[in-house]
């Protein structure tokens, strides 16, 4: 019985946490929900700030489409990708900072990789040039709960093809995630068929101490 009444508590509330029907017009201009660009982006990330505020642990916020895959016609994509999520995530932050609530959330923003420097072009559609992946070097961002603001660690080298200076790998990155979250990753261990397998995976990892508050 307790499952059920459980169940039904938590049906109940998601539909009183992702309605922004009542959101003030303020809000929905800082989020863009009135402009077409950054309505749907903007839409989800209200929803996230609604969901941290009644509790909930972790919130995935997705864009639709793979408007960031711009194998061409970047020029024109990439003002589109970031008119389309700028508006939203700034809002999201400042929302989040005047409600109290930036300094216990960890916000991570970030894909698998970037972009090559160098110009992709198909034969007959030189001026739609794009960029292919470029796992080299690209950067992610973290924001909030313990994380120091307003600072760069690292570099790539001049041409931005792959990172040259306090490297980071996606292993480091989880570890500093966890630590943020007040996990031990070097703790979160378990065997699997005789084999010590890890949540940060079987590389070496670390802390970024560096990025700390």
């Amino acid at each position: 019985i307790a499952s059920y009444e459980l169940a039904a508590r938590m049906q109940l509330s998601a539909t009183d946490a992702l309605d922004i029907s009542r959101e003030s017009e303020t809000t929905r201009e800082m989020y863009g929900l009135n402009e077409e660009l950054t309505a749907s982006y903007g839409k989800r990330c209200l929803m996230a700030r609604r969901l941290v505020e009644r509790g909930v642990r972790v919130v995935q916020i997705y864009i639709e489409g793979q408007i960031w895959d711009n194998h061409s016609d970047l020029e024109k994509n990439l003002r589109y990708c970031c008119g389309k999520t700028d508006k939203p995530i700034s809002g999201l932050l400042t929302d989040l900072k005047q409600r109290g609530l930036l300094d216990s959330t960890l916000i991570a923003w970030g894909g698998e990789f970037g972009r090559l420097p160098l110009s992709q072009v198909t034969p007959g559609r030189e001026k739609y040039a794009g960029r292919d992946h470029g796992p080299a070097g690209f950067t992610s961002w973290l924001a909030g709960g313990g994380v120091k603001g307003g600072s760069v660690y690292g570099s790539t080298d001049d041409l931005g093809y792959k990172a040259v200076d306090k490297r980071v790998s996606f292993h480091d990155f989880h570890a500093t995630i966890l630590h943020l979250l007040g996990l031990d990753f070097r703790k979160l261990v378990y065997n699997h068929n005789g084999l010590d397998e890890k949540l940060t995976g079987q590389e070496p990892a670390r802390v970024i101490q560096e990025i700390l508050a």
